[in-house]
């Protein structure tokens, strides 16, 4: 075999070694990314719920403190009919 064939395909060897070794760094660079993305998406998400059941606690309370703060009112009016 000529020289210059044998070093082609030692030339091409090394080259396709070195693309699949820079690959696969990438690869694992941007998996890494990727969690730390998702990581934070899940805090931010879950930070996001629980305000949501904040807001939805008081929605379900507000009425019924409504309710009783009517019903204080009412029997102050009836005292003050009553003290005339």
């Amino acid at each position: 075999m000529d020289s210059s064939i044998i070093v082609s395909i030692i030339t091409g060897v090394l080259t396709l070694i070195g693309v699949i070794i820079t690959n696969s760094e990438s690869n694992r660079k941007i998996e890494h990314r990727l969690e730390v993305s998702q990581a934070i998406t899940d805090t931010k998400l879950e930070n996001l719920t629980q305000e949501v059941r904040k807001q939805t606690d008081l929605s379900i309370k507000i009425p019924v403190l409504e309710q009783r703060m009517n019903n204080v009112e009412e029997v102050i009016r009836n005292l003050k009919d009553d003290g005339k």
